[in-house]
């Protein structure tokens, strides 16, 4: 995994790909670049897309996968993130919210307090804060999210990495179902969903998952 010292290069400049396996190459491409010949790899949501293809097709690269808020291609419900984005973009604006709170957060009591407590969490950081996504790449994440929610199903048995795979139990942005269907068709996985929570269940109990992604990574 990336020392500290190499966060600085996440400054780097480029476009964004429009396709999840051009994601994947150029996130092996940073990888090598920084000398590491043996990584773990945790990937939320679209980074656990990513993740998948990097394990396929760089196998000797990785040693463990964590895998959290997402999906294997042609999954249910990947298709409709797009629209789901546009949507709660939209609710937000009109209730003077984050979107965040509606799109990584079920909408009880609990999930509520739980957005908010996040959302405070993010502003704790003042220094080296990560810059707004430009409208360029965030459309085009939307898209290669889209094209691997309409993608044929891929051969997960080949990926014999230990997987620890993670979710909330009501994830409307990548359905939950998907965190089942992985650790189903992964040989070597793992799965723990959260109790009221969304596609945000690992900062809602960030907690619990940082114990048991240490855990997982450390056996």
């Amino acid at each position: 995994m990336a020392s500290p010292s190499s966060c600085a290069a996440l400054l780097s400049s480029g476009s964004t790909p429009k396709t999840i396996e051009e994601m994947a190459k150029d996130a092996v491409t940073f990888i090598r670049g920084l000398g590491l010949g043996h990584v773990d790899i945790h990937g939320f949501s679209m980074g656990g897309m990513i993740a998948q293809v990097i394990a396929q097709d760089e196998p000797q690269l990785v040693r463990r996968l964590i895998l959290t808020g997402t999906g294997p291609a042609g999954g249910e419900g990947i298709k409709n993130v797009t629209l789901l984005s546009h949507l709660d973009t939209v609710r937000a604006l009109f209730t003077l919210q984050d979107p965040k709170q509606f799109l990584f957060f079920t909408r009880t009591a609990g999930g509520r307090r739980a957005g908010k407590q996040f959302l405070a969490r993010l502003k704790e950081r003042t220094h080296d804060r990560d810059k707004a996504i430009s409208l360029t790449s965030y459309f085009a994440q939307l898209k290669a999210i889209h094209r691997w929610g309409l993608a044929q199903p891929q051969d997960l048995s080949v990926i014999h990495q230990p997987v620890l795979v993670a979710n909330g139990d009501n994830d409307r942005m990548v359905p939950t179902k998907n965190s089942f269907e992985l650790a189903g068709r992964l040989p070597n996985a793992d799965l723990v969903i959260y109790p009221d929570a969304g596609h945000g269940g690992i900062f809602q109990f960030h907690e619990q998952f940082v114990a048991e992604a240490l855990g997982f990574l450390e056996q």
